[in-house]
């Protein structure tokens, strides 16, 4: 076995390697055959999620009285990793059941729980989160969208943007401001997308990610329950944010080393098989230093992650850390990616190979979740 493959991380257990061979099967049998069809319609269909739903992959660190799996986040990992392995970015489970779902149960009431968890384990309802917006991007003290409380609800007004699942989301958990400007201002509602009012943009063209249905969202006039209120009061929603980015940055760069991972092993079955000039492209000493640099990068960067799983998995991740895990599995996984393109050649420019699919979508990990700047800043405020 190679280098990468006889890793095996510390936080791994006989039940996760279970799990990974269950989401390994489902994604090579459900996903894979479906991909370029994805691709090209800018969205998976919505059935996928009632048979990962089905398969028992949707929302796997939520409690099991709600539908979900028990778990942690480390099973999470899992099947995100199986979803890098096979070059797809298509399926926005790491929203859905890493980012959103965990709002819900860490701050929802037993009643929101009761009505939204249910349907996102079983995949009849899709979750989204709607934060950035047209005018402000990783400064969320600055958004415009307002929640206006009009006796027993909220009216909300405005826009939102890049928003993955916006296409199949059946609740959106909107980032509104309910008070003055500032953080304090900032509130989480929940919003059911069947709400007058309420629609879809446009799916967005993107550079990458082409088979994931990001849309713009618009808000006019939508009345939502003062109950969909996320917290026990308004003025909740920034220290929310804050607490909950961590694993959302993490989740970005457990993505991240799956899918530079995925590449460098797609890479090395390539330059073992290819030849030019009477040898293969691993006989040659450029390409094998090429790979063992961006092989044992890639070490340096998945040993990094694993112990920030494990401390997420204990609850005690500290927010630099894992800023420091997403800023440096998503640079890596731009530069790896690229130089793995140079060995594929004329290839490695041609759409039908994984490796330039995988070559574009590397670009964003470091612009959304917080851009790598902005990392940076968060980590030189522990120092």
């Amino acid at each position: 076995m190679s280098a990468l493959e006889d890793h095996r991380s510390p936080w791994m257990d006989a039940e996760l390697d279970s799990l990974r061979e269950l989401a390994r099967d489902f994604l090579q049998r459900e996903a894979a055959p479906n991909q370029q069809r994805w691709l090209t319609e800018h969205a998976v269909d919505r059935g996928f999620w009632n048979k990962a739903g089905d398969a028992g992959l949707l929302c796997l660190s939520i409690e099991e009285e709600y539908g979900g799996g028990g778990g942690t986040f480390a099973h999470e990992a899992v099947v995100m990793e199986e979803q890098a392995r096979i070059f797809d970015t298509s399926w926005g489970n790491t929203v859905h059941s890493g980012i959103v779902a965990p709002y819900f149960q860490h701050y929802g009431t037993q009643e929101q729980k009761r009505r939204f968890l249910p349907g996102a384990c079983t995949g009849d309802t899709v979750l989204a989160i709607a934060m950035t917006e047209p005018g402000t991007g990783s400064d969320l003290q600055s958004i415009a969208t307002t929640a206006v409380r009009d006796g027993d609800e909220y009216v909300i007004n405005g826009s939102k943007t890049f928003i993955t699942n916006g296409t199949h989301a059946d609740v959106i958990l909107v980032v509104t401001r309910t008070g003055g400007a500032g953080s304090k201002g900032i509130s989480l509602i929940a919003v059911e997308a069947t709400r007058p009012g309420f629609g879809r943009g446009r799916v967005l063209d993107k550079l990458g990610l082409r088979g994931q249905d990001t849309r713009e969202l618009f808000f006019d006039n939508v009345r939502v329950p003062a109950s969909n209120l996320l917290g026990e009061k308004e003025g909740q929603g920034f220290i929310q944010l804050m607490q909950q980015l961590g694993r959302e940055r993490l989740g970005i760069a457990v993505g991240s080393i799956g899918a530079t991972e995925a590449a460098l092993k797609e890479t090395i079955r390539y330059t073992k098989e290819r030849t030019a000039f009477g040898k293969t492209l691993l006989e040659f000493q450029n390409t094998r230093f090429e790979l063992a640099e961006c092989v044992s990068e890639a070490m340096a960067v998945r040993t990094l992650v694993d112990m920030c799983i494990q401390e997420q998995v204990a609850g005690r991740l500290d927010p630099a850390r894992a800023s420091m895990a997403k800023l440096l599995a998503t640079d890596k996984q731009g530069q790896i990616t690229d130089r793995c393109l140079q060995l594929f050649g004329g290839y490695g420019f041609m759409l039908e190979y994984p490796i330039s699919r995988a070559y574009a979508d590397a670009r964003v990990q470091r612009i959304y979740g917080g851009t790598n700047e902005i990392m940076k800043e968060l980590i030189a405020r522990s120092l």
